[in-house]
């Protein structure tokens, strides 16, 4: 009987331990899936309660790595990034073993301009208690020389024509995504 009620209740540990695993698995799924629909609407609210007190986004081929704190990532790069009028779109998404994968066609604005077509790219988002901790990107079809060849062409003309709108290539506030708007609106204007 002693036995009996041993292998009952290491067999419920194992059933609630797999039950509680497949649940974090599906909320981390949807949680993605928020996050990306969030970043598509540049809604602040719904992103807000997604993440974690601080946000690090890598891009391992380019040696890049940024921690955002919360306020600084929803206030400053997330409004960067709506001026652009950014469209993200859920191409494939699949758990591994404890993070999520989603494959992602972004377009906007910018990437229109410099790279000519939308970005895809893997991104692999990590959690810790329930939150979003980290962003890695891995670019599929990034051409550097597309991009390379429109940025020089781009800077060389701003840099001739109208030099007081330097310094806003990196510069990525709401201020400095309206400035760079608005740089590559004219360049289009004059090269049409």
């Amino acid at each position: 009987m002693h036995r009996i009620l041993i292998l009952l209740l290491s067999l419920f540990l194992i059933t609630f331990t797999s039950c509680k695993k497949a649940i974090n698995s599906t909320d981390n799924i949807t949680k993605t899936k928020e996050f990306i629909q969030g970043l598509n609407l540049s809604n602040r609210t719904q992103l807000s309660h997604l993440l974690s007190d601080s946000l690090t986004t890598v891009i391992p081929a380019h040696n890049y790595k940024v921690v955002y704190s919360k306020p600084d990532y929803l206030n400053n790069w997330l409004k960067w990034d709506s001026v652009f009028n950014p469209s993200y779109k859920i191409l494939k998404i699949e758990e591994e073993s404890d993070f999520i994968k989603v494959k992602v066609s972004k377009t906007d604005e910018r990437i229109n301009f410099f790279m000519e077509e939308p970005f895809i790219t893997n991104e692999v988002f990590h959690f810790k208690n329930n939150k979003i901790v980290s962003i890695e990107t891995t670019y599929l079809n990034f051409n550097n020389d597309v991009w390379e060849t429109n940025k020089s062409n781009f800077l060389n003309w701003i840099e001739t024509h109208h030099p007081n709108l330097k310094n806003f290539m990196y510069n990525q506030t709401e201020a400095g995504a309206i400035k760079l708007k608005r740089a590559i609106k004219l360049y289009k204007q004059q090269n049409k």
